[in-house]
């Protein structure tokens, strides 16, 4: 007799640049035991592995051609992960500006999304930890849009710029809140991170600070597992 795979727990979040999307669900995921997926970093590096690979990234033909040597690796430890194209390490690499500059002409390329959600339900499927809280962008609706747990993660625009500054050492609050502006802009071309689907739970930490956010944010998980048995 053959039994079903036990499929990890999915807690799937969306949420707007600096809304505190990856390191609220990666204290969720540290808190439960669980693993954490950063999808965003994956758009990153291939978005370095383009870029490496000295094609034009303003060509989508060129961007999907680079596709076939992605060799893409990331762990889901949420106390601490790498990231490999290849035999590369890429986990500081991808968090360079210059790449942020290139990664929303990257996704915007729609057989680019198709290749990494393939790749994302994978990583998913294969934790072996009793859950896996994963987020990004459109993780609720496309990614992850079956998860027993979806949340939108949000705050207003004033406390996500300043929160975003407050990472970015050295960079002035002008900078920060027109390049925070300019990714959600581009993104939401593609994506709507920005308005909840049915049902998906608000957080919103335009009031609350890490602590209280993580809390919020388990809550839901709580319920959602009261609610699936």
């Amino acid at each position: 007799m053959t039994h079903p795979p036990v499929l990890p727990f999915v807690v799937a979040v969306d949420g707007p640049a600096g809304s505190g999307k990856s390191s609220v669900s990666k204290e969720v995921a540290r808190r439960l035991g669980w693993g954490f997926l950063d999808t965003g970093a994956a758009y990153r590096a291939l978005a370095w592995h383009v870029e490496a690979s000295g094609v034009d990234t303003d060509d989508p033909a060129s961007v999907i051609s680079c596709l076939d040597s992605f060799a893409y690796r990331i762990g889901t430890d949420p106390t601490g992960y790498s990231v490999h194209v290849g035999a590369t390490d890429v986990t500081h690499a991808i968090r360079e500006p210059g790449i942020s500059g290139v990664v929303s002409r990257v996704a915007r390329v729609p057989e680019v999304r198709t290749h990494l959600i393939e790749l994302f339900r994978a990583i998913m499927a294969a934790e072996r930890r009793g859950g896996i809280v994963v987020e990004g962008r459109d993780i609720t609706t496309v990614v992850a849009p079956d998860a027993p747990a979806r949340i939108l993660l949000t705050a207003s625009e004033e406390v996500r710029m300043a929160r975003r500054s407050a990472e970015l050492v050295g960079h002035s609050a002008a900078a920060t809140g027109a390049q925070l502006q300019a990714r959600d802009a581009a993104d939401s071309k593609v994506v709507d991170f920005m308005n909840a689907a049915d049902g998906v739970v608000t957080v919103d930490s335009t009031d609350l600070d890490f602590d209280e956010t993580v809390e919020a944010v388990l809550a839901v998980i709580r319920d959602a597992q009261v609610r699936t048995g």
